[in-house]
C-alpha cells in the first residue's frame, strides 16, 4: 500500500509540472504573438488580423493576417519577422512561400502568420474559413 500512495504522489508531481510547462508555454507564445504585432506595425503591414484558433484547432493557437503592399514588402516583412523571433526567443521559425508568390506563411511555435498582397488576400480569404 505504501508503494501505491508513492506513486500516486509521483503521479500527481508529474502533472503539475506538466501544468506549469504549458502555462509557461501560452505565456511564451503571448510573448512572441505580442513581439510579432509590432513587428508587422512597425513594417507598415496593412489590415493586421489576428484570429484566435484555440477553440478550432489544435495546430496553432493563432492565425495572423496582413498585407503588404508590392511582393519586396511582403519578404521584407517576413526576413524581418524570422530575425526578430530568432534573436528575441531563440526560436528559428519556419517560411513557406516564394518571392513572387504573393503569400508568405511563417511557423512560430503555436502562431501561424500569413503575410499576403492585396489581392492573394483576397482570394483566398482566410479570414472567412477561420473567424466565423
Amino acid at each position: 500500500m505504501g508503494k501505491k500512495i508513492i506513486s500516486n504522489q509521483a503521479l500527481l508531481e508529474k502533472k503539475m509540472k506538466m501544468k506549469t510547462k504549458k502555462r509557461v508555454e501560452k505565456k511564451y507564445d503571448l510573448k512572441i504573438l505580442k513581439s510579432v504585432k509590432e513587428s508587422l506595425i512597425n513594417d507598415k503591414a496593412i489590415n493586421l488580423k489576428i484570429i484566435d484558433i484555440r477553440k478550432k484547432s489544435a495546430f496553432a493557437d493563432f492565425i495572423i493576417i496582413s498585407t503588404g503592399t508590392s511582393n519586396r514588402h511582403i519578404v521584407t516583412m517576413a526576413k524581418n519577422l524570422k530575425e526578430k523571433i530568432k534573436k528575441d526567443f531563440d526560436f528559428i521559425s519556419s517560411i513557406e512561400g516564394e518571392d513572387n508568390s504573393g503569400w508568405i506563411l511563417i511557423d512560430a511555435s503555436s502562431i501561424v502568420i500569413n503575410i499576403f498582397k492585396a489581392e492573394t488576400r483576397e482570394f483566398y480569404n482566410l479570414e472567412k474559413i477561420w473567424d466565423n
